[in-house]
């Protein structure tokens, strides 16, 4: 029996903790700071941005844009980046996030994992468009591996913080 996608049942989820939000940015904050050079930087995905998309998507009106602002000028002062350009990016990956979230749901985990692939390149696209801006060179297409390792990311992540959110089996239910 073959059922259409808006047949489905769907589970019904318990209310986010925003302590968990809470800790799974800063988590994601961490990871963006530990000390990387060469070529990892190049593979490594913006976890921020990443953990931003996701929370975006699933919950739109409890982070909004000035969370993501907010999170920008922080990695500006932490990365030592032109001040305004993670908080730029980060601000247009909420604006995308928001506008999509309801589309992005619907599709399945492939989908979706494009979708967050689109929205983490354009935001890495603002960074270096400000970079450039500022008189830096083009880094060569490497630039873009980040976000596309963030986007192989997804799947996993989409499964796992929703665990949480799970209701428990009740023992008493036959």
């Amino acid at each position: 029996m073959n059922q259409s996608r808006a047949e489905k049942p769907t589970e019904i989820l318990l209310p986010v903790n925003p302590f968990f939000v809470a800790a799974t940015l800063a988590i994601a904050f961490v990871l963006n700071l530990l000390p990387a050079s060469g070529q990892v930087l190049l593979w490594r995905p913006d976890f921020v941005a990443l953990l931003l998309t996701y929370w975006l998507i699933h919950y739109p009106r409890r982070l909004g844009f000035l969370l993501p602002w907010l999170l920008g000028l922080a990695m500006d002062v932490a990365e030592g980046a032109l001040f305004g350009q993670y908080a730029l990016g980060y601000t247009a990956l909420a604006l995308m996030a928001t506008l999509a979230h309801r589309r992005v749901l619907m599709f399945d985990i492939v989908s979706q994992t494009i979708h967050v692939l689109v929205m983490l390149q354009v935001v890495k696209l603002i960074m270096l468009l400000v970079r450039m801006a500022e008189g830096a060179e083009f880094p060569g297409w490497l630039y873009f591996l980040g976000p596309v390792v963030a986007a192989l990311l997804w799947p996993l992540l989409a499964v796992t913080l929703v665990l949480p959110q799970k209701p428990k089996p009740d023992a008493d239910r036959v």
